[in-house]
């Protein structure tokens, strides 16, 4: 689904035993096993801002990269900076305040940040390579889900509308707060909560949107997942922007990379492309047993996680990979 995922389709298999988890499904990063009891989970993520304040840039983009290794069942120990600045434009107090935030996150997961690298650019753009830890026998996958599974949401959607409409002047900045909050907002409860229940099919919420994400999910299973979406929940003005034709242009390219493996049902067209646009620092969403489906809402929601919201279930295998009802 994208440019890289068709690239690295046509790249040589690689063989190394100790590769734990590659490009096959593409999952949230990568896991190379050191030993019995340890393998590292590399990651990289960057983008240009999303929102005027360079500090929360900087966090947010860091809680961004920091989600990945959480949605492995992992646990960040390093970051490393990736910078593009246009140093001769630009004063560079502001690379200052975004490398503060992007510092403020990896201190927050009691990670350290050791280093990095920068070029000049004629756009910022600001992430981070982050290296995590986790058992060889305790890694979470996309492709772990289950038929029966129920599906658990840990962040409200909407980020990528309401960052649009902040760009565009069309809410006041400190409408836009909800949203700084919940890209902010590390997964590292709701990856706790999880590992205290015990699932092993997780993914986060970026890019390809809820709908795409849970395509990955789905397709790596070998199961359709069946999504709610009134279940869904959404961050406050997004229906209303929405409305306002706020949405990115991601969410067309995530339908229409689905084609006829994506199907919705008595759903208002505006409600699917909300669920198909692109989000970031989104939450974990996480396949439970049914039996256990109270048991991690309820860790969630001790953990203070932005969302706790059970939104779906997966279903045997059927010609579609996501449906919306």
């Amino acid at each position: 689904m994208g440019a890289t995922a068709q690239v690295l389709r046509n790249l040589p298999k690689q063989t190394d035993p100790n590769l734990l988890v590659g490009t096959d499904h593409f999952d949230d990063a990568g896991v190379y096993r050191l030993d019995e009891t340890t393998a590292l989970v590399l990651t990289l993520d960057f983008f240009p801002p999303l929102v005027d304040d360079p500090y929360q840039f900087g966090r947010i983009a860091a809680a961004n990269s920091l989600s990945d290794v959480y949605a492995m069942g992992g646990r960040p120990i390093s970051a490393l900076n990736i910078v593009g600045f246009p140093d001769d434009e630009l004063p560079i107090e502001i690379l200052g305040e975004i490398l503060k935030g992007g510092a403020e996150r990896v201190t927050a997961a009691k990670a350290v940040t050791a280093g990095g690298h920068s070029v000049r650019d004629a756009e910022i753009k600001y992430g981070l390579s982050v290296t995590g830890i986790v058992h060889p026998e305790k890694i979470w996958t996309n492709d772990g889900a289950r038929v029966g599974d129920v599906l658990v949401l840990s962040k409200p959607i909407g980020s990528g509308i309401l960052t649009s409409a902040a760009k565009l002047g069309k809410i006041p900045v400190e409408q836009l707060q909800q949203a700084v909050d919940v890209m902010t907002d590390l997964n590292a409860g709701a990856c706790e909560a999880a590992k205290q229940i015990g699932v092993k099919g997780v993914t986060d919420i970026t890019g390809f949107g809820l709908v795409g994400h849970a395509s990955e999910m789905a397709d790596g299973s070998n199961l359709t997942i069946e999504i709610e979406a009134n279940a869904v929940p959404l961050l406050e003005q997004t229906l209303a922007l929405a409305k306002k034709k706020m949405l990115t242009r991601a969410y067309i390219s995530n339908i229409e990379a689905l084609g006829d493996r994506f199907k919705a049902t008595g759903v208002d067209q505006l409600l699917v492309n909300i669920l198909a646009d692109a989000q970031t620092s989104g939450g974990l969403l996480i396949a439970v047993a049914e039996e256990k489906a109270d048991a991690l809402v309820a860790a969630l929601k001790k953990n203070k996680t932005q969302s706790s919201s059970i939104i779906g279930r997966c279903l045997p295998r059927t010609q579609q990979s996501v449906i919306l009802v």
